[in-house]
């Protein structure tokens, strides 16, 4: 659903004045400025005031709002959910009963002027495929990875069957040296088409997650890596992947029912000195990540399970070793304080820390490049499917 006009339904605070509207002066009184009543567009304050307004009046309905993500409502009566998500304007409702369903919409538009869109199709440029005979339900961007392609002039290029090629170091020095080079490749969008890349990488495709956060890095003197171009949780670290700076990858990813739901390909911020400490500090990094969670999946109060220690896979020993020692062991007592924090979560019962074979460890292709069969499996196995088998 959308509201019209969404930011003329905010309740002002302050005492606001503007010039007559040009089309509606008064020619009485034209030295007299207009009082305004309501929000409108354009001032700071008015999208503030739009949603306030909005949260009051769903709260009324028996919404309650998700603490950890305050644009996530739930109402639930027995076995009757409804959830409703709020973009600006934009609405998205979810239930399993269709009259809670159809009284949610009938209070909105009692309280705003609304448009009802139907079933949703498109959110943010998102496509949503459902196939209720199969009980699949699935997203998928790639009208807009088609329009990145075409931005940038690489609609033509030769499809490839993974993100990046195994085992490719990329350096610095293979970047633009020469002042001609320079020159060339300032004309490049590089930069530009890295960001839009990034939006499909956080929303619907995990799986160019790492070779997105690589060639990222070289945005202040890039060289002619187009591949990545090409388009197409557990915890895993790749150790020294930087070349330059000599410092880890972190990676993971957070798996609901065969399905991923969130995830990370990032460098570490701070170096280690082996690959137990990169992969230490990978697990400490999905930690982290794993308070809030917990916190957000029992606010659905959809995941029962929740309240018990989450698994978390790792495929290094020694992390294991490290993080069941209750000293400090001489291979760690070099380890930044903070990442012990993985140590506290584990001892209150948040997460239970298990090991995973390397070949079946799913965060592995947010580490480092993979042949296409591994990076297809790894794929495959935390749900994600051709956009063509859910048409």
């Amino acid at each position: 659903m959308d509201v019209k006009t969404a930011f003329l339904n905010g309740y002002l605070n302050e005492e606001v004045y503007m010039k007559q509207p040009e089309g509606f002066i008064n020619p009485k009184y034209l030295n007299r400025v207009c009082k305004l009543k309501r929000s409108i567009y354009g001032l700071k304050q008015s999208s503030r005031q739009w949603n306030k307004r909005f949260d009051d009046e769903i709260k009324k309905f028996g919404f309650t709002q998700n603490r950890n993500e305050p644009c996530v409502y739930l109402k639930s009566s027995r076995s009757n959910i409804t959830f409703l998500i709020l973009y600006v304007d934009d609405i998205l409702i979810m239930r399993n009963n269709i009259p809670m369903l159809q009284s949610v919409k009938s209070y909105l538009e009692r309280c705003f002027a609304m448009k009802d869109l139907g079933d949703a199709a498109y959110i943010l440029e998102i496509k949503i495929y459902r196939d209720r005979s199969r009980r699949l339900i699935g997203l998928c961007q790639s009208a807009y990875i088609e329009n990145i392609l075409k931005r940038y002039c690489m609609e033509n290029s030769k499809r490839g069957s993974s993100p990046m090629q195994e085992k490719l170091k990329l350096s610095k020095s293979q970047g633009a040296s020469t002042s001609v080079e320079v020159k060339r490749m300032q004309n490049v969008l590089y930069a530009s088409a890295i960001g839009s890349i990034m939006y499909v990488v956080r929303c619907t495709r995990p799986d160019v997650a790492f070779a997105q956060n690589v060639t990222s890095r070289f945005q202040q003197n890039l060289g002619d890596l187009k591949r990545e171009l090409r388009v197409s949780c557990y915890t895993d670290a790749g150790y020294l992947t930087d070349a330059n700076d000599l410092k880890s990858q972190t990676g993971y990813v957070f798996v609901l029912n065969g399905g991923v739901f969130d995830w990370k390909s990032a460098e570490q911020s701070i170096f280690s000195t082996s690959s137990a400490e990169a992969e230490y500090i990978a697990t400490f990094n999905a930690s982290k990540e794993e308070v809030w969670v917990r916190k957000f999946s029992s606010g659905l109060g959809v995941v029962p399970t929740i309240e018990e220690p989450i698994s978390m896979y790792c495929d290094n020993t020694g992390v294991i070793a490290i993080t069941n020692e209750s000293g400090i062991t001489k291979g760690a007592r070099h380890f930044r304080a903070k990442v012990h924090y993985l140590r506290e979560v584990i001892k209150y019962g948040d997460i239970k820390l298990e090991k995973v074979h390397t070949d079946d460890n799913l965060a592995d292709p947010f580490t480092k490049a993979l042949e296409f069969p591994k990076h297809s499996e790894h794929t495959s196995n935390i749900g994600m499917l051709p956009a063509s088998s859910l048409m």
